[in-house]
């Protein structure tokens, strides 16, 4: 089984009906075999207009997860100095309320999450042996990508051999 790591991303394969997690692309930002699993939902926008020069385009607040909902984190890249939680080297994750701060110094951009996505102990080894997600490598942009309504297909179609082809399943495969 391939190793769970800080700043790889989770794609939903196309048969995850949850509507929590539908067709979403998770940036892990935690990991740990004895404490779980802990990332955002980077393509799951809200729609709700965030004001800030630093803020990422699209400018608007995303949908982390449903794992407590009304927490605000900040996903913030290009810091001189570290944050909360690294994700990689020039990413790092804020919980603005419990930091009690604004983002520091030599932040280049960021984007708004409420929530997060997290899986206990073993959880989501089990779920990626059951084929709900896939695990692949990140690029820089994908935290920050410009169109997150088509970064499901983008991840996908990326990849090689049956995994890109998934980028082409249809959206509701019973009207074919």
């Amino acid at each position: 089984m391939t190793e769970i790591r800080p700043g790889q991303l989770l794609v939903a394969s196309p048969l995850l009906e949850d509507p929590n997690f539908r067709r979403t692309v998770i940036l892990i930002c935690m990991h740990s075999p004895d404490g779980g699993t802990i990332g955002v939902i980077l393509n799951r926008s809200l729609k709700i207009p965030v004001v800030d020069r630093l803020v990422a385009s699209p400018a608007v607040f995303f949908d982390g997860g449903p794992v407590e909902p009304n927490l605000v984190r900040a996903l913030a890249r290009g810091a001189s100095e570290p944050l909360s939680i690294e994700i990689e080297p020039g990413f790092g994750l804020v919980n603005l309320e419990t930091d009690g701060r604004i983002l520091p110094s030599g932040v280049e951009e960021f984007r708004l999450f409420g929530g997060y996505a997290g899986w206990g102990i073993d959880q989501l080894e089990s779920e990626l042996g059951d084929g709900v997600w896939y695990i692949v490598d990140a690029f820089p942009e994908d935290a920050f990508a410009a169109d997150p309504d088509t970064l499901w297909r983008e991840v996908l179609r990326r990849q090689s051999g049956e995994l890109g082809m998934l980028a082409y399943y249809p959206e509701r495969i019973e009207l074919n």
